[in-house]
């Protein structure tokens, strides 16, 4: 508790002078003999700070498993070669020279999809370093989150002064773009999203399943955005950032402008970002 304070029966009441509700007369609160006011037990406690997980760390633990598994999968397979050519050659100088030639027992080599993981965690990495250079002005990035009841993680929540945005980062080589199909003369069809001229629209399914997730866990009344971050893609000479549906598809310089508005602030960003937190726990 802070110097002067004294927890009491109140003798009269009084509002609570941290989340300003009236506190009756009689009820066990905190009385601040220096100050001169009054607080409820619960607004007197220490705020723990919010936990804004990691970008990237459940990405990088998972590279680091299958590296593990990687690398002991390449040293048995060395084992097992050694043995091979000793069989034949025998343990003396003529075995050693035959084994030193015919097996090969250089570092590991992760595997492809091993190393897709690290390019992720990267990826998040770089995207989070945009978003934390944002709380200066008041928003608050929560990184790595678990959706409960799943095996899906949230790449990033964004908590601005204007609305909520469920941000997934991509690090992809390759030409960012979209077309559209399935037009009559023109008209209608429907966009899909374009990487190397491959259909990845399915990235756009995922951001929107997240979106809904988010939405059912603040309920009406709150902005909730969806984005898919590209980080070292490329993009056509003509065209700039775009969306499929409604997910925003763009890259972290880009999603940093793009969050801020020059409107008055229309929520608090810091007591809905608790309630993310709470709802999708670190990973």
């Amino acid at each position: 508790m802070a110097d002067g304070d004294k927890e009491m029966n109140l003798r009269f009441a009084g509002n609570c002078a941290e989340c300003a509700m009236e506190i009756p007369r009689g009820t066990r609160a905190i009385y601040n003999q220096n100050a001169r006011n009054v607080r409820h037990l619960v607004c007197a406690q220490p705020v723990e700070a919010i936990d804004r997980g990691t970008a990237g760390a459940s990405a990088r633990r998972e590279y680091e498993r299958r590296e593990a598994r990687d690398t002991a999968r390449h040293e048995a397979r060395v084992a097992q070669s050694k043995a091979n050519v000793q069989a034949v050659f025998g343990t003396g100088f003529v075995g050693r020279v035959a084994t030193f030639l015919a097996v090969d027992d250089g570092p590991a080599r992760p595997r492809q999809s091993t190393r897709a993981w690290e390019t992720g965690a990267v990826g998040e990495e770089r995207v989070a370093e945009r978003l934390d250079a944002l709380g200066e002005v008041g928003v608050i990035a929560l990184h790595d989150r678990r959706i409960p009841g799943t095996k899906a993680n949230i790449d990033h929540l964004v908590v601005t002064p204007w609305g909520v945005w469920v941000v997934d980062a991509k690090r992809y080589r390759g030409k960012v773009d979209f077309d559209v199909v399935d037009s009559l003369f023109g008209f209608g069809g429907r966009k899909r999203l374009l990487v190397n001229r491959r259909d990845k629209t399915s990235l756009v399914d995922g951001v929107e399943r997240q979106v809904a997730k988010v939405k059912e866990a603040l309920g009406a009344g709150i902005d909730v955005n969806g984005c898919l971050c590209f980080v070292d893609a490329e993009w056509p000479l003509l065209l700039a950032d775009f969306s499929v549906r409604d997910v925003y598809v763009c890259w972290p310089k880009k999603l940093a402008r793009t969050l801020l508005k020059r409107q008055e602030p229309l929520l608090d960003p810091e007591p809905i970002a608790r309630m993310l937190a709470s709802a999708f726990p670190a990973a």
